[in-house]
């Protein structure tokens, strides 16, 4: 049975291994008084102002999905399903992977990017791949690196387009690095906006991918396997 995303982060918070990289993380900011975050802070602004909106490639994209409610699309998640539409509209893709899953008994996040997509009018024989099990961005990727290798073992190791909101695009690079992927970064947004809730949600996002690397460069010195395979 698919969780709900609540219930997801509440398991993820329950694990020791997160525990564990969570303490060394603090630790890591406060030793540095904040410099450590700063750092990463600047890293997430960077990717999210300098991501293109026209990929180089572009042969095959990963479309990630946004919580709706409903099924209905939240600004963000409408402007990830405008930007493949109009990549389509300008080269289309060989195939567009639409990620996310969704709680028992609800639209899952990859459903409902296909039906706006159809509205926004990509043809029925569209070639678009479903990945519907997933809850988080590392499962996105792990999942999608799953249908890629089962697809097309040929070109397994082909470039892969990340499309995702500027502020989202650092935590997708680090888990596609991480998990072996090639990429290229595709930005939902024509530009990157200076609103309240961008500042608010790049903040949240150089916490975690500071989180998430410092945790990982951690459990690599100390030669923690299991700790490793969690974001592997």
């Amino acid at each position: 049975m698919a969780r709900t995303r609540l219930a997801h982060r509440f398991s993820l918070l329950s694990d020791r291994d997160v525990l564990h990289s969570l303490a060394v993380t603090g630790l890591a900011c406060i030793a540095s008084v904040g410099l450590v975050y700063a750092a990463y802070l600047l890293h997430v602004v960077r990717t999210a102002r300098n991501a293109p909106v026209v990929p180089a490639h572009g042969r095959r994209v990963l479309l990630f999905g946004k919580h709706a409610p409903q099924g209905r699309l939240d600004t963000d998640f409408e402007a990830r399903v405008a930007r493949a539409a109009a990549l389509w509209r300008a080269r289309p893709p060989e195939a567009i992977l639409l990620l996310g899953g969704g709680a028992e008994g609800t639209l899952s996040e990859a459903a409902i990017a296909r039906e706006a997509l159809f509205a926004r009018g990509l043809p029925p024989d569209a070639p678009l791949v479903i990945e519907d099990r997933s809850r988080d961005t590392l499962q996105n990727l792990r999942n999608a690196r799953t249908l890629l290798q089962a697809g097309d073992s040929t070109d397994a190791a082909g470039c892969v387009t990340l499309l995702s909101s500027r502020y989202h695009l650092a935590r997708c690079a680090l888990f596609a690095r991480g998990l072996g992927l090639r990429w290229e970064l595709c930005a939902a947004e024509p530009a990157l906006s200076w609103r309240p809730m961008t500042a608010w949600r790049l903040a949240g996002e150089a916490a975690y991918v500071c989180w998430v690397d410092i945790g990982t460069r951690w459990a690599r010195l100390i030669r923690h396997q299991r700790m490793l395979a969690k974001v592997g």
